[in-house]
């Protein structure tokens, strides 16, 4: 559950991210606003504020979930059969978030758009490189290659978007509602909801959400704000790749592992057209959560579901 940390990590790079990139949204003529040219201080500024998140959440990091076991040479482990996927899904909303503000706050510096998608874009694949390399050195886990490659599509989903409309028009985001299933296991998928959020993959959703308007003519009345989300999520796990009968001397019950799948209407709280300044810097830093709307589940096996509103 190593991504826990680094969804922390996300939000935080977020909230800077965004404070940064709306500046205008403290006041008119601010040291937050953007700058119409490159302006070396401040990059020195996001840079050392970046180094300062990404070395100290490390550092959190190993002594969590690394000082506890052994050291070891660097070595592989597939990890590909656990979580049904879950995990893969996490590696690649966190290299596209980290990404995302990793650029956001490049654009502040007044670096072309460019070299902030070089610099800022590839952020959240470095970061997550460091991770799995400390994971490689670690005789508990390994280097994992589908992490690995699923640090790289969430970074090249962000990159590429940018590249090909200079805008995100498919967010890639990220909802959780608690599952019934952390009380057979707290150990692995958290003893309380403050951390049955970042550790059950049972309750958590990634979602992929379009929005609809970007794709229309500039005439189109539709509304600006309204998405199209398409989500994957898992069920009945209590193990990564198998669940376990017996935890700490006593007999669990046996779940029915499930991949699921849902259509859901979305909201881009980024582009919600508002003058209240606060609540612009609120929409912008939380925008990778996906909102609460009627949705449509599909399990294999199971009849279809519908939501008024899934979290």
């Amino acid at each position: 559950m190593r991504f826990s940390l680094l969804f922390v990590f996300v939000f935080c790079a977020q909230m800077f991210a965004n404070a940064q990139g709306d500046s205008n949204a403290i006041q008119k003529v601010s040291f937050f606003e953007p700058s119409p040219v490159f302006n070396k201080q401040r990059l020195g500024f996001v840079a050392g504020v970046e180094l300062l998140e990404a070395t100290g959440s490390l550092i959190l990091l190993d002594q969590l979930w690394y000082a506890n076991y052994q050291k070891s040479a660097f070595h592989f482990f597939n990890d590909n059969d656990e979580w049904l996927g879950m995990d893969k899904f996490g590696h690649a909303q966190t290299g596209y978030s980290v990404g995302a503000s990793g650029y956001s706050a490049l654009k502040w510096t007044g670096l072309s758009d460019n070299k902030c998608l070089l610099y800022g874009g590839t952020l959240g694949f470095a970061y997550l490189t460091v991770v799995e390399v400390m994971d490689g050195l670690s005789q508990e886990w390994g280097f994992s290659p589908g992490d690995f490659a699923a640090d790289a599509l969430g970074s090249a989903l962000f990159i590429g978007e940018q590249l090909l409309w200079k805008e995100q028009r498919i967010v890639y985001k990220w909802s959780f509602s608690p599952s019934p299933y952390a009380q057979y296991r707290p150990n692995v998928l958290g003893p309380n909801l403050g951390q049955q959020w970042l550790k059950d993959y049972n309750g958590q959703t990634y979602w992929l959400s379009a929005n609809i308007a970007s794709f229309l003519p500039s005439t189109a009345k539709f509304p600006k704000w309204l998405n199209l989300a398409v989500g994957y999520g898992a069920d009945g796990m209590t193990g990564g790749s198998s669940n376990p009968t017996v935890v700490n001397g006593k007999s669990i019950p046996a779940f029915e592992r499930r991949s699921q799948y849902y259509l859901s209407l979305d909201i881009d709280l980024t582009r919600i057209n508002t003058k209240h300044k606060f609540l612009k810097t609120i929409f912008n830093t939380v925008g990778f959560l996906k909102v609460p709307m009627p949705t449509l589940e599909i399990t294999p096996g199971k009849p279809t579901g519908f939501y008024c509103f899934f979290f």
